[in-house]
């Protein structure tokens, strides 16, 4: 059953709807001037009214999540978007090809990297690595029209957007040694299903570090990274922690130069010049500024040398980090205004 109808536009199917990244998809989508029309599915809520699970999606759709097989869902539409966990994508991911589909945007990780020895470090062996080449990897703000005409777009996670926004900024800085970005994010990283570490008991009033040495989103980081520095050696730490709010990712990167620079904040302002969802602060950014928004902030500051340089990145994970993403790189895709359906501010205070 479709969500919407309207009478220009594009024809969207969401896989994986019932999720938090799945609804952040189903809002977009659903408000989306170019869309006018949207299917959902869900394996394990088909039948149920789309609003039960999202609520505040009852003001525009009284739809239900359908049945339909990924392939059923994909035949005859422009695009597919798809919002299943990790591993399952590439389960389905050939049968969604052959549907013919427009355009394939997917959020999980399992076409992010194309160097398989980075993606077995982070994920195992690649179970369709026929499939990963077909892939543009969809940083949107930084690929910008790059994009354009892509059939396939892996969208970035969302540790990794902010880390490599402030990895991006210092791109072609002189460094004397790999980058760390300590990284906290909020409780809806973890997913709908309940778990131990998001447990409100577990999780209020405490912060802890997880996936020490190695957090999985390091391995897209890295590739991006390499290309940028032109360096297949480059390297970068990912130090990810999880914090005590629900939504939101704050990073911060710390790197050593090799030469001192004395305004890094107009060398990061400078990268990002155009970009709509990119502002560069004359301040240290604050999380709630971000969440609920499209908007990635950040802001550079050197040591009283100019031999060190910090670099700060704000994101909500679930909008920039994920849904939001998807949708800035499907309109570069489709050669739009990247923009479109995505200027809806956030809540504040919030």
């Amino acid at each position: 059953m479709a969500c919407s109808e309207r009478r220009r536009g594009v024809k969207v199917a969401v896989l994986g709807g019932a999720g938090y990244v799945g609804g952040e998809l189903l809002r977009l989508v659903l408000q989306h001037p170019d869309v006018r029309e949207v299917v959902a599915t869900s394996r394990s809520q088909a039948g149920r009214p789309i609003s039960e699970l999202h609520p505040s999606l009852a003001l525009l759709t009284e739809a239900r999540f359908a049945s339909h097989t990924p392939a059923e869902a994909a035949v005859g539409q422009d695009v597919v978007l798809l919002a299943l966990e990790h591993g399952e994508s590439s389960k389905v991911m050939g049968d969604i090809v052959d549907a013919g589909p427009g355009i394939i945007v997917d959020l999980a990780a399992d076409f992010r990297i194309h160097d398989g020895r980075l993606h077995e470090r982070s994920y195992g062996p690649h179970p369709a690595p026929a499939l990963v080449h077909r892939f543009q990897y969809g940083l949107a703000d930084v690929m910008g029209t790059a994009l354009h005409g892509a059939r396939a777009i892996a969208a970035p996670g969302c540790f990794a957007t902010a880390a490599q926004l402030a990895l991006y900024g210092i791109a072609e800085l002189p460094l004397a040694s790999a980058p760390a970005i300590f990284a906290v994010t909020g409780s809806s990283g973890g997913g709908q299903a309940p778990k131990p570490s998001a447990h409100h008991p577990a999780r209020a009033h405490n912060m802890f570090a997880y996936q020490a040495m190695g957090h999985r989103h390091e391995g897209e980081v890295l590739e991006q990274w390499r290309t940028w520095r032109g360096d297949a050696a480059a390297h970068a730490r990912l130090i990810t922690h999880s914090g005590p709010f629900v939504r939101g990712i704050h990073a911060t990167l710390h790197a050593h130069l090799a030469e001192p620079v004395a305004d890094p904040n107009a060398i990061v302002r400078a990268r990002f010049a155009g970009r709509p969802f990119v502002r560069v602060l004359d301040a240290p950014p604050e999380l709630t500024h971000a969440v609920g928004s499209n908007l990635a902030l950040l802001h550079a500051v050197p040591s009283p040398d100019g031999r060190e340089v910090q670099v700060m990145c704000v994101i909500d994970n679930l909008i920039k980090g994920a849904g939001g993403q998807a949708i800035q790189a499907l309109n570069l895709a489709l050669g739009l205004d990247e923009r479109t359906g995505l200027l809806a501010p956030g809540p504040f205070p919030c």
